[in-house]
């Protein structure tokens, strides 16, 4: 018994008629006769019954033939998602992003990646690191966004676009006035960050581990917005990535001055991580390439950086 077999016997329960069945399938009616009587003797049951006008499906054949129809259009499923794979542009893709890059960084990728690539589906997520490293190697993710390098095994890499911080400040802050600042400036300062599982606060503490800059231990942020409007506040100054600066309502959101370093700047690099036994390597070499075009349009660092690693907690 094979997919051709069911085929033939479907198509005979819908036209009750061998001749139009054989045409249907694309057979000699002598063929499809003959493989059905094949499917009587190995199933041990009559699935057809004849007669000089008409066709008839056998009780036992109606039910074969709606298990046969399941069966038939799970087969034709299965080759759709080949098919699908033999193009890498098509499927589905389930990617995660970090939460300090996932605002930024989505709405000026999200359409133009649909339309250049209307066949492929992304499902996206916002995971914190630790998560997104973990969902990858279980395979629950098929590739992350997040700050690199991370030296981890069975993982490659694509850097998408390397990114300076900034100092963000209340605008009666003494910064404020500044057009540059450098790392010493921030002695004894206050600085506001995130809360622990975030990568960019170990990279922030590491921008400020040579000064006498002073957490405030009282408040951790959950996301960036929320550091932003406690930086409003002056109760405090942070470090914020470039993407994250909406330059569209710098003048609405006169209360903050984002202030850049003196050369080199720090940095942070974000990448397109996946596994490397994955198959669909070409497919994120291609959004990788989109993702760099569409941020190169939107931000140029033209200053000499100094890009942060990161540190996982192990």
């Amino acid at each position: 018994m094979n997919l051709r077999d069911l085929e033939y016997l479907t198509a005979v329960g819908e036209l009750k008629n061998f001749r139009k069945a054989a045409e249907k399938c694309f057979v000699s009616q002598p063929t499809l006769s003959g493989q059905l009587k094949k499917l009587e003797t190995h199933l041990g049951v009559k699935l057809v019954e004849r007669n000089t006008r008409n066709v008839f499906l056998t009780p036992i054949g109606g039910k074969i033939v709606k298990t046969a129809r399941t069966i038939l259009a799970d087969a034709a499923s299965i080759e759709n998602m080949a098919a699908a794979y033999s193009d890498p542009m098509c499927g589905t893709l389930n990617i995660g992003l970090i939460p300090t890059i996932a605002p930024y960084l989505l709405p000026m990728i999200v359409q133009p990646i649909n339309e250049a690539y209307p066949k492929l589906e992304i499902i996206l997520h916002e995971v914190q690191t630790e998560v997104m490293l973990e969902k990858l190697n279980k395979g629950i993710l098929d590739a992350g966004i997040l700050a690199v390098p991370l030296e981890m095994k069975g993982l490659d890499e694509i850097i998408l676009y390397t990114e300076p911080f900034y100092v963000a400040a209340n605008y009666q802050h003494r910064f404020a006035a500044q057009s540059s600042i450098k790392i010493e400036d921030l002695k004894d300062e206050t600085l506001l960050l995130l809360e622990e599982g975030h990568c960019l606060r170990g990279q922030v503490m590491d921008v400020c581990s040579q000064t006498m800059t002073k957490e405030r231990k009282d408040f951790q942020g959950t996301s960036l917005e929320t550091i932003r409007h406690m930086v409003s506040t002056g109760i405090g100054i942070t470090l914020i990535p470039q993407t994250a600066i909406d330059y569209k309502n710098l003048i609405q959101n006169s209360s903050i001055k984002y202030i850049p370093f003196k050369k080199p700047a720090p940095a942070r690099s974000v990448g397109l991580l996946f596994r490397k036994t994955s198959s669909r390597k070409v497919c994120f070499e291609r959004i990788a390439t989109s993702i760099q075009v569409i941020v190169e349009k939107e931000y140029s660092v033209k200053e000499v950086v100094e890009v942060l690693s990161v540190k996982m907690k192990r």
